[in-house]
């Protein structure tokens, strides 16, 4: 009978570490810390060596922003730094929240997708040079296949004059369509602007009145509008144009979107964009912070219309690309000196989102790459199956952990990752592969390692302990105070 206490003890050893895992933070979990800290090497590097004013991004798991991080500055001049709660400029990010406001309305039972435009746009007619083209719809105007023009035709996007409604009425009717209605994709900022003037026409409300009251505020997107008010100005990044031959960069001038802005007017912070994240992966009918449907928001997430690629298309709002046998669904913006890629797998329930106050760097490339590096992480740390053991880290190896230097600039960073010690070269230009440039260092004996080209690498101490220099092959590198 002596098997019995064993069993017990087993169990025991078993069942605590699960009972710890479920408690610890998912950012403070050793495999999603060690992933976050490449990423964030990673992304210091990128803002630093592309010069670019800054950045502030987050990473959404299901209804927690698990991290988030500014870099860089908000205000170059003023030294401002740029944070989670940076206010920025959404461009076309706006449409996803536009989109979602008509989708309320049709689950209202206030309009169908399907009904003509000019159901509730009276005024609505433009020049259709083919004849036996159905009427345009609200559906198509969301999934830009209504063969509208890309813009009304007035030229804002060059002197940032922006129509008026009025405006906006007058000049449509003198415009033609560009494709047969129903039979292409073709992205319209025009389309999704009379989706805004839907919004206000059913609602009684205006555009960004009814996404204040019905979006933002039950969502608790406090530093978010569609028409931003003083206060939320004082807060707004300031903007920068692409970099010059001096490295100088020039600074926009606010414009407001005018009778555009339901394509583009919007702004937000990374933090009120997770928010709205976290909503498209909840399930269960409209209420309170629900304000949309599970089944409606899988409805706006999934192919509505497919590029002739196969490799994706467009959803109601959301464009969809499938890689790697995933969807990813989301919008990317642009407006004046602001950058934004709000990027979401939602069968993972993982969401990242980026925004820049410059025009000159991608967002979504900061999107991905945090996807690529800290995703499967996430994954691991919320799946109790793949729990692994942790490796045993010799604890005389923080003394190793720091930055070092060459006589000549370069630079290298020792680091604990994932049990174990490990070299980060510093390239430049920095690689766009956000794990690239680590080596796994091998212990040999004492204070030396073996690199995996079997080059040894050893650190010299002096009679306090602490590191004086690294014979590296048959080279040195010495510590640095950044």
């Amino acid at each position: 009978m002596r098997w019995k206490p064993i069993f017990v003890v087993a169990l025991m050893v078993t069942l605590v570490p699960l009972f710890l895992h479920a408690e610890i933070p998912l950012q403070e979990r050793p495999e999603v810390a060690d992933a976050l800290t490449v990423l964030d090497r990673w992304i210091e590097k990128q803002v630093e060596y592309h010069r670019l004013p800054g950045l502030s991004i987050a990473i959404v798991y299901d209804q927690d922003i698990v991290w988030a991080k500014g870099y860089g500055f908000s205000d170059v001049e003023g030294k401002i730094p740029a944070t989670p709660s940076t206010v920025y400029r959404m461009g076309s990010v706006t449409k996803v929240f536009t989109s979602s406001a008509i989708m309320m309305l049709r689950d209202q039972g206030k309009l169908r997708l399907d009904d003509p435009v000019s159901k509730y746009l009276p005024w609505f007619r433009i020049d259709n040079p083919f004849p036996d083209s159905p009427e345009i719809t609200i559906r198509q105007l969301l999934t830009h296949t209504s063969g509208l023009p890309r813009e009304a035709d007035v030229p804002y996007w060059t002197d940032h004059i922006f129509p008026t409604r009025e405006q906006l009425v007058k000049v449509v009717p003198t415009q033609e369509l560009v494709a047969e209605p129903a039979t292409t994709y073709h992205y319209s900022n025009l389309g999704m602007s009379l989706l805004g003037e839907v919004v206000a026409e059913v609602s009684g409300r205006s555009w960004a009145e009814y996404l204040q009251t019905e979006i933002f505020e039950p969502l608790g997107m406090s530093s978010s509008s569609g028409a931003p008010g003083e206060a939320l100005m004082k807060r707004r990044a300031t903007p920068y144009m692409l970099i010059g031959p001096d490295g100088a960069r020039d600074i926009f001038d606010y414009y407001d979107a005018g009778a555009i802005g339901p394509a583009a007017n919007m702004v937000s912070t990374v933090e009120d964009i997770a928010r709205f994240a976290s909503l498209q992966f909840s399930a269960g009918p409209a209420g309170g912070a629900q304000i949309i449907k599970g089944s409606t928001l899988h409805e706006m997430q999934r192919v509505h219309w497919v590029y002739p690629s196969f490799s994706g298309g467009r959803g109601l709002g959301f464009s969809v690309s499938h890689r790697d046998g995933k969807d990813f669904v989301g919008h990317g913006g642009w407006i004046g000196g602001n950058r934004s890629s709000l990027m979401m797998v939602p069968e993972e329930k993982i969401a990242v989102i980026a925004i820049l106050n410059a025009d000159d760097r991608s967002p979504g490339l900061f999107s991905r790459q945090a996807y690529e590096v800290v995703g499967p992480e996430l994954l691991k740390a919320t799946r109790p199956e793949t729990i692994a053991e942790k490796s045993v880290v010799d604890p005389a190896w923080q003394t190793f952990v720091g930055r070092y230097a060459d006589p000549w600039g370069w630079e290298y960073e020792i680091l604990i990752l994932g049990g174990n010690l490990v070299e980060f070269g510093y390239d430049y230009p920095p690689d766009e592969n956000a794990s690239a440039g680590y080596t796994i260092l091998i212990p040999v004996e004492g204070t030396t390692f073996r690199r995996p080209d079997n080059e040894r690498m050893t650190f010299e101490l002096d009679d306090d302990g602490k590191v004086v220099r690294i014979k590296r092959r048959n080279d040195y590198i010495f510590p640095t105070k950044r």
